[in-house]
């Protein structure tokens, strides 16, 4: 008797659970977690190709060295950052992941721009081979972020919405937080490349000015 009461109770209280939204909490945040590995992933991808790109460019274009050594520190500053499933729950330390992916993004362009102006290197098989591996990691970046953004947005409407509120107040579900529109744009476009146009600081070599 006393079995068959504790398993009615027991189902009444997961229908309670379900219908109150928990499971739907559950497996939303469960979601973030997943697709913000998929992101370190990528970030983490890029990040080990940077030695071997800035050496490739160093063999070349060894007095390049502010470009050079913006790129190293850029990418000392992203590692320094514990990237874990904590940083999700505080917004302060998250945009401080995006500023300092997004500086190894600007880097990383600039190093890409300067090395244009330099026929060997962008012969040079292992620079080629660098960077195509290069934009196809920011390419799986930017489709890893959106996945992030996805499922934070659809975390944080159900944190926000009546009655999951309640549910998620109860249990101390937060909003989460995603990436921004404007950090969107910028790290989530790949480096651009133009045979035309030289590095800043640089005079054009039609113009000469």
């Amino acid at each position: 008797m006393r079995k068959s009461v504790f398993l009615v109770g027991l189902m009444l209280m997961s229908l309670s659970l379900t219908g109150c939204g928990y499971n739907t909490l559950q497996s939303t945040d469960e979601q973030i977690k997943a697709s913000w590995g998929e992101v370190l992933n990528q970030y983490k991808r890029r990040a080990d190709l940077v030695p071997n790109l800035v050496n490739v460019v160093k063999g070349y274009a060894g007095h390049e060295k502010e470009v050079l050594t913006r790129v190293t520190e850029s990418r000392a500053r992203v590692g320094s950052i514990q990237a874990t499933p904590d940083l999700l729950n505080d917004e302060q330390a998250f945009t401080k992941f995006q500023d300092a992916q997004g500086e190894l993004s600007s880097a990383l362009t600039r190093l890409l721009a300067v090395a244009e102006n330099y026929p060997q290197l962008k012969a040079d098989s292992l620079f080629r081979d660098l960077q195509a591996q290069l934009e196809g990691t920011e390419n799986r970046i930017a489709v890893a972020r959106n996945r992030y953004i996805k499922a934070v947005q659809e975390y944080n409407v159900t944190v926000r919405s009546f009655p999951t509120n309640l549910t998620a107040m109860m249990f101390g579900y937060k909003t989460k937080p995603s990436f921004a529109v404007e950090d969107e744009q910028t790290i989530t476009t790949p480096p651009k490349v133009d045979f035309n146009a030289p590095p800043p600081g640089m005079p054009s070599p039609e113009t000469g000015r």
